[in-house]
């Protein structure tokens, strides 16, 4: 018999120096940090500019834009996350994702550029490409540089710290709305800029401003380049050659893929007479079908170079793969459509509740993203002591009683209504803590940037059908009302609840080799 001391035990240790490991940690950090700022700005000042650039005369078309620009956002992501997860996988986690922070820097600043709304949404949709990238990438990196006893409480960080970005914007667009008025102008007439250059960048609250400021981590690109070290995992894969059999062809399929989603943007943004409803559901499921087997055509094709170079065993992988980047999407997609399609317009309907517009959005959006910290990190935490599925199963049904709650009892903005976007932000971002402590688990080292990119950012692809359903419902059925609207497209966890039964349980396993 063999000796049971002998069996090799879980990793224990960082697979890089203490030192990278932290760097690695803050760096990916400050990037989710950005990310989680750079969705929150158009959260907060997305309906100024939408009201902005259609002008008084398109103005009643305000949420029906804002809805297209939150789904072309959300695809931008999900073609980014495949993209930017695939150049993880083959050039690194560390070079990847400095291009990935550059993108959505530089691309957010210029949305304060626009002079309508359809340059805003392009211009959102390319930021938004490198914003999906960063998510997988730093996923990949801090779970495979730092120990699998830590994974629950690095998962917890990843999703706290993305949060944290959502609420600094808040304070920040306070900070700028009481300086609009006064030291900002003066400041910007110093610099000799004309006075109706200062008038487009302070009106309609700032909103062009605070865009501008999102170029700000741009200057991450110099950390990651200088003190991030690779991982180590993926450096053993690329000597190994494995990295190899990805190859620039494959993206494609991904180009291929993108016409899905915009026809579904298409048919939901615009009014097509001779394109009746049934016609639109149609579009949208053949739209999906042709992401799904274009967003997945470089995984596919690197599995079949894969089993040429290495036999059966790698032939063996591809379906199990499939089904797994398949569950993750749908998991993905219960979480982020619950998040975008609902929670994500509690601001503007705040907003439109008082005569303090401005100033409701930012505290409602303060109280979500107080809750959101709390709450990704009990999540993930709560992943590593109960196990993942009963975990999911949990945050589902605690997303959707607090979402009908928030939207259903509340009529006016004081202090139950402040209370219930905390409950809410904590139960329905509370999946951004599991979701980093899941998805690294279900895909080995040489595609996990890849495989979880898609998973993670197909999920967005969802969220972007629900965002323009919440749009429609607001302006089609309810009236131009949104808690019914909310409350509707909250049901998306009782489709959750069933969904984590068919996924497998990781719990106490180590990281895929």
């Amino acid at each position: 018999m063999s000796d049971p001391k002998a069996a090799p035990l879980p990793d224990t240790s960082p697979t890089t120096t203490s030192r990278g490991a932290y760097m690695a940690l803050t760096a990916a950090l400050l990037g989710w940090m950005f990310d989680g700022a750079e969705m929150g700005l158009f959260s907060l000042v997305g309906n100024a500019a939408v009201k902005d650039l259609l002008g008084t005369a398109r103005e009643g078309q305000a949420g029906a834009w804002f809805g297209s620009i939150i789904a072309t956002f959300l695809v931008g992501a999900a073609t980014g996350g495949v993209v930017f997860g695939w150049l993880g996988d083959r050039i690194g986690r560390v070079r990847a994702m400095s291009l990935s922070v550059l993108v959505y820097a530089l691309f957010t600043g210029f949305c304060g550029f626009a002079q309508n709304v359809e340059q805003l949404a392009v211009l959102r949709f390319i930021a938004s490409l490198g914003m999906g990238g960063e998510w997988s990438l730093g996923v990949a990196l801090v779970m495979e540089v730092w120990p699998n006893r830590s994974r629950a409480f690095m998962a917890g960080l990843i999703g706290a710290s993305a949060n944290v970005g959502y609420l600094l914007v808040a304070f920040v667009g306070m900070g700028l709305d009481s300086m609009l008025s006064t030291t900002i102008p003066a400041t910007l007439t110093s610099l000799g800029l004309p006075e109706t250059t200062i008038t487009m960048l302070t009106a309609h609250k700032g909103w062009r401003l605070m865009m501008m400021m999102g170029t700000a981590p741009a200057l991450l690109t110099f950390l990651f380049r200088i003190f991030v070290p690779e991982s180590r995992k993926w450096e053993e894969e690329h000597k190994k050659g494995t990295t190899s059999h990805w190859a620039s062809a494959d993206l494609l399929g991904v180009l291929i893929g993108l016409i899905g989603p915009v026809m579904i943007i298409v048919v939901w943004s615009y009014d097509i007479p001779w394109l009746p409803l049934a016609g639109r559901i149609v579009v949208t499921i053949v739209g999906l079908a042709i992401a799904v087997v274009g967003y997945t055509f470089p995984v596919v094709q690197f599995m079949k170079r894969s089993t040429a170079a290495e036999g059966a065993a790698a032939s063996a992988d591809l379906s199990g793969t499939m089904y797994k980047m398949l569950i993750g999407a749908g998991l993905s997609g219960v979480a982020l459509l619950g998040t975008w399609a609902s929670m994500q317009w509690a601001a503007k309907w705040a907003g439109e509740m008082t005569d303090n517009q401005h100033l409701s959005r930012e505290w409602t959006q303060v109280w979500l993203s107080v809750g959101a910290i709390v709450g990704t990190i009990l999540a993930a935490l709560a992943g590593d002591w109960l196990g993942r599925r009963v975990t999911f199963f949990m945050l589902c049904l605690l997303s959707l009683a607090s979402a009908q709650f928030l939207y259903g009892y509340n009529t006016q903005v004081d202090n139950m209504f402040f209370a219930s976007c905390f409950v809410a932000g904590a139960c329905t971002a509370s999946f951004y803590g599991w979701l980093p402590l899941y998805l690294p688990e279900l895909f080995p080292t040489r595609l996990r940037a890849t495989g979880q990119g898609f998973s993670f950012n197909f999920g967005r692809i969802l969220a972007a059908v629900g965002a323009l359903q919440a749009g429609v419902l607001q302006d089609k059925v309810f009236d131009g009302k949104f808690p019914k609207a909310g409350m509707a497209m909250s049901l998306i966890y009782i489709i959750g609840l069933g969904i984590i039964w068919l996924a497998p349980e990781t719990k106490g396993k180590p990281l895929p080799e």
